[in-house]
């Protein structure tokens, strides 16, 4: 046994890709995730319960992943109740749980019709394709209680560390700028060639004293007391937000915080020191960039446990910490493209090229080489049930498995059971994880000291996977309930169906909506907007809506969340 004061420790990085309104699956994931390491953590040490310790130390995401990020955070200093089970009436709000209350509440149940109202768009000011008022609305809500003294504030809990990171990843838009010297022609004189850095992060440490320092890069956050909530509330917005459909976001920070960014190298910080104090950057959707910023959680890693050689992170014998990737968007080998010259064919393709540049991580190649990979772990959906005919069983893992993924991840602003079932798929889904595939082998738990030890003394078959006997890095040390919850939809059976006329009902809204864009997204002269009215109106209008209403009945009849128009 360990005869040591404090307890073996081991490190689990949380990286939270991409999702948009599937944001709903991560938030459930988190709920499981935050349960589990909390029941551990009670019972850790104790007679005939493992020992070593679980700490979070880092917490990061891109868009809806890094505005969970934020959430979680303000989750641990409020408190949070886990929601198991759905409640009698399947659509009621859930306040006393900060993340479901955050993703599937939002602020009312029928979200498409608040995206279409037009009191967002004035003459010659179009910010965005939908009203985004119910974003500032949640931000504002979660990070800025309006009765913070009605609170039970919460004390750090024993699987936090005491100085908790968390991070959005950001796309700034200004960028941030550096030169590259070449000798001109003139031998004597150096010619600046200037480049420019557009992924940023923004950074925060959680504190639990009101006047607690940050680490050197780190902005304090205390939600308690109001330390920085600003910035978090902007950060949170600024990484949502989806080019064109959602409002872009600017976020001000001090210069000296910025400059002092640890999750880029010395060099980087050195080439783009910025001199202007408060630095305001506009920004949209940081994962259009970095998606799924799991190099820079493995970074922080590396730096806390001192294992930067990929041998020793990657190896379950040596391993001390590792990362744990959500992704309701799990990504799909590419398919071959079609080699034709035609010019939206060319767009089309230009523009998914330039995005997956930009986020392909070439430090990370190595990993592609390792089947092994004790470093990192992924949670992504599956689940299986019945749907269509009533009677066949259907297997469904990635994007089709939730009901958010339809439109881009926009579906789930349809329609709220959308984002019930992916909210309960995300608690199942981490049950299974934890129990079964988050684990290391019989024989690396005797070569790893945080685990010899930790199961020292231990033979209870409680902590092994059910499908191979592996050990659980996270000991579930509670009675768990692994059958999917019986969710009743409107539709009937377990999926989310809903009729057509569900959509239908939008289209005066999305009308309206169309209608307002084009008149207001340019300044236009009295008699030509007066033509451009009465065109849009009587004719263009209706046209487009029919149009994009026949748009997302195809989307969602290809993802069976339609019943059917004759059904």
């Amino acid at each position: 046994m360990n005869t040591q004061t404090e307890p073996q420790q081991f490190s689990l990085g949380i990286c939270m890709a991409g999702a948009v309104s599937a944001g709903a699956y991560t938030a459930g994931v988190m709920d499981y995730l935050l349960e589990a390491l909390a029941a551990y953590e009670q019972k850790r040490g104790t007679p005939g319960y493992p020992s070593h310790k679980v700490v979070i130390p880092v917490i990061g995401g891109a868009s809806a992943g890094g505005m969970t990020s934020i959430i979680t955070a303000a989750a641990m200093q409020q408190g949070i109740n886990p929601i198991d089970l759905p409640a009698k009436d399947l659509l009621a709000e859930r306040p006393e749980n900060i993340l479901y209350h955050s993703w599937v509440d939002l602020t009312q149940e029928d979200m498409f019709a608040a995206m279409l109202e037009t009191d967002d768009i004035k003459d010659g000011d179009v910010v965005s394709a939908f009203n985004c008022a119910f974003i500032d609305k949640v931000a504002e809500r979660v990070i800025t209680p309006h009765k913070p003294d009605s609170i039970n504030w919460k004390e750090r809990p024993g699987y936090l560390a005491e100085d908790l990171k968390l991070f959005t990843t950001l796309s700034n838009l200004q960028g941030y700028s550096y030169d590259v010297n070449f000798i001109s022609a003139d031998a004597a004189e150096r010619r600046p060639y200037y480049m420019q850095l557009h992924n940023d992060y923004a950074c925060f440490q959680l504190t639990w004293d009101q006047l607690a320092a940050a680490q050197p890069g780190w902005l304090p956050l205390n939600i308690k007391y109001r330390e920085n909530t600003q910035i978090a509330i902007e950060a949170a917005m600024a990484t949502g937000a989806f080019p064109v459909g959602l409002k872009a976001r600017t976020v001000t920070r001090p210069a000296a915080i910025v400059n002092d960014n640890r999750l880029f190298d010395k060099k980087t910080r050195e080439a783009i020191k910025i001199d202007c104090d408060p630095y305001q950057t506009l920004n949209i959707d940081g994962g259009m960039i970095n998606n799924e910023p799991f190099d820079k959680i493995r970074g922080q890693l590396a730096a806390l446990t001192g294992q930067s050689d990929p041998k020793a992170y990657e190896n379950f014998a040596t391993f001390k910490s590792t990362v744990l990737m959500i992704a309701p968007f799990p990504s799909e080998k590419p398919s071959v493209i079609t080699m034709s010259a035609k010019l939206l064919h060319i767009i089309g393709l230009t523009l998914s090229a330039m995005i997956s540049q930009m986020r392909s991580k070439p430090s990370e190649i190595n990993d592609a080489l390792n089947d092994n990979c004790a470093g990192q772990f992924l949670i992504d959906p599956s689940r299986t049930f019945i749907r269509d005919d009533g009677k066949t069983k259907v297997s469904v893992h990635g994007e089709r498995a939730i009901a958010c993924g339809a439109l881009g991840g926009f579906s789930g602003f349809l329609n709220k059971e959308f984002r019930v079932h992916d909210y309960f798929l995300g608690r199942h889904n981490c049950k299974i994880f934890l129990r079964d595939y988050f684990t290391l082998p019989d024989g690396a738990k005797l070569a790893n000291p945080i685990f010899n030890d930790g199961y020292a003394g231990i033979t209870d078959d409680r902590y092994r996977s059910t499908v191979d006997k592996s050990w659980q890095i996270i000991p579930i040390v509670e009675d768990v309930n692994y059958n999917f919850p019986e969710l009743k939809f409107s539709g009937g059976g377990d999926w989310p169906v809903q009729q057509p006329e569900a959509i239908d009902r939008f289209k005066g809204a999305l009308a309206k909506r169309l209608q307002a864009i084009i008149l207001n997204i340019v300044k236009f002269k009295p008699l030509l907007k007066f033509f451009l009215w009465l065109g849009v109106r009587v004719i263009l209008r209706g046209i487009m809506a029919k149009t994009v209403l026949k748009v997302i009945k195809t989307e969602l009849h290809t993802w069976h969340l339609m019943k059917k128009e004759s059904e």
